[in-house]
């Protein structure tokens, strides 16, 4: 029989933990022949912060990860059986696998993000926003400018009834409802 891909819910937050456990799970019982890849699906994400410009992986799926292997009884108990793992995604008892093409298109956006990481603020101009740090704090306003290069957005906030552009981290702010 060969191997499929798999979509397992576990709890959110546990992934990587879940990944872990698995793959110790496997070893302990020399089941490797069953089981050929395991994937957090994730993506890199850039943001600026105090000026600095940092990278960090956020999941793409939260509360799933990806597993290739031979169904079988074992298997899925092995699976099943791991903490903090609820099941398998598309029947509990006689899961369906992912078609390949599928994985294939979310391991090659994986590829493509560890690349080309994103923006992990996303603001275009008429955002509204909420101002989150500084004097400005708790003020609402209209984003006029994105400064992607730089992590900053101009902002036009009221004060005093006018219309006033203040310059803001894009960690300063979040968007409003």
């Amino acid at each position: 029989m060969a191997h499929k891909w798999y979509i397992v819910h576990t709890y959110s937050g546990f992934e990587n933990k879940v990944k872990a456990s698995l793959e110790e799970r496997i070893k302990q019982r020399g089941m490797e022949d069953f089981f050929s890849k395991i994937i957090v699906p994730t993506e890199k994400v850039v943001e600026i912060v105090k000026g600095e410009r940092k990278t960090s992986s956020r999941k793409v799926y939260p509360g799933y990860i990806l597993v290739r292997m031979e169904l079988n009884k074992d298997t899925w108990h092995l699976v099943q059986d791991t903490p903090k793992v609820t099941g398998f995604v598309g029947g509990q008892h006689d899961p369906v696998p992912l078609p390949d093409a599928e994985a294939e298109k979310i391991i090659r956006h994986m590829e493509e993000m560890s690349q080309k990481p994103v923006p992990k603020y996303r603001f275009e101009k008429g955002d509204k926003v909420i101002v989150t740090d500084g004097p400005f704090a708790n003020f609402s306003g209209i984003i006029d400018e994105v400064k992607p290069e730089k992590g900053k957005v101009r902002v036009l906030v009221s004060i005093f009834g006018r219309s006033t552009p203040i310059e803001l981290e894009f960690g300063h702010v979040h968007k409003a409802g």
